[in-house]
């Protein structure tokens, strides 16, 4: 029986599509793990430095109320000291004085909350240094996406074309796509 139409070549006949047909493969699935680690160390610094700037709105929160105790405890501190309080208000100024310090101590460490300004303050740090840590990822993954496509369009076209130079272009920018998706992963450089 004799076909009408051009003649079907497998893949698996030609060791070198065969060889293109799976660096394709392979920076096909290197460009998805790409992908998908920009997509997160882009969420990761965007919610890192959310959190750093909540942190710090919380931080001013108490530094305001910390600062107008001082001043009120300043205040009665003055009353008391001017010795013109009866028995009674020097009484209910000493306690009040007493609350008060005890708060504006409160406001600066609370460790077992962690919300004092002091465990504020590290808090915040820490979510700066976890969102600068993914910023320095994400350009890296952009990098590898950029040269696994690239690298798999080079593979296709050697496919078509039977041009082996291209397929060691496709493979040394494959190499660094490679590269690059690693090093968003664990930053080595």
């Amino acid at each position: 029986m004799e076909s009408s139409g051009p003649e079907i070549e497998h893949v698996g006949d030609d060791p070198f599509k065969t060889r293109c047909a799976l660096l394709i493969s392979i920076l096909a699935m290197v460009l998805a793990i790409a992908s998908l680690g920009g997509g997160n160390a882009a969420k990761e610094a965007t919610m890192h430095n959310i959190l750093a700037a909540n942190a710090y709105n919380f931080y001013q929160a108490k530094n305001v109320r910390q600062t107008e105790y001082k001043i009120a405890a300043d205040d009665f501190e003055a009353r008391l000291k001017s010795g013109k309080p009866g028995a009674d208000e020097k009484a209910f100024l000493e306690k009040k004085l007493g609350d008060y310090r005890k708060n504006i101590e409160r406001y600066e460490s609370e460790p077992e909350t962690g919300e004092g300004k002091k465990e504020l303050l590290a808090r915040g740090k820490m979510h700066e240094h976890e969102r600068d840590d993914a910023l320095q990822r994400d350009p890296w993954f952009d990098f590898a996406e950029a040269l696994l496509q690239i690298a798999i369009v080079l593979t296709s076209v050697a496919i078509i074309t039977d041009r082996r130079p291209l397929f060691l272009v496709s493979l040394a920018l494959g190499v660094g796509g490679i590269s690059c998706t690693l090093n968003g992963f664990f930053l080595f450089v």
